[in-house]
């Protein structure tokens, strides 16, 4: 079995691909910010004066609970991911975000890697994770 979804009530991709891919056993999320659907991003303040705010650790729950919302369209959880990959704007940031990402999973949870990159396609955005998840019996 193989489908994917475009998820009418989540942001729409900034591209041609889904939000999720369902390939056997496996469910594939595609990168994912705290992007919402109207838009705008969780985790981002701009002042009076046009000075902009950006919370790592706001950003980073968003995000988990994205892809969350994103699983259980297609029967799963996040106790289903068995991976997940994380792009940070900046490694100052890690501490702020490994600290978010601790009260979602534990030592049981998905293997991770973090990488540092350049920029993400909005300067708001300071993290996306994508994440790839198993459900047997699919």
């Amino acid at each position: 079995m193989s489908d994917s979804k475009v998820l009418s009530e989540k942001a729409k991709p900034r591209g041609k691909f889904p939000h999720v891919k369902i390939a056997g056993p496996f469910i594939f999320v595609s990168g994912t910010s705290s992007r919402r659907s109207d838009n705008t991003f969780e985790g981002v303040e701009v002042d009076e004066l046009g000075t902009t705010h950006l919370d790592i650790r706001i950003q980073t729950k968003a995000v988990i609970e994205n892809i969350r919302d994103i699983l259980k369209s297609v029967g799963a959880d996040l106790e289903n991911i068995v991976d997940i990959t994380t792009f940070l704007v900046n490694m100052n940031d890690f501490g702020g975000y490994n600290e978010v990402y601790g009260e979602f999973f534990d030592y049981t949870g998905p293997t991770r890697t973090t990488v540092a990159v350049h920029q993400l396609p909005h300067p708001h955005l300071l993290i996306e994770i994508k994440a790839t998840a198993y459900l047997p019996n699919t």
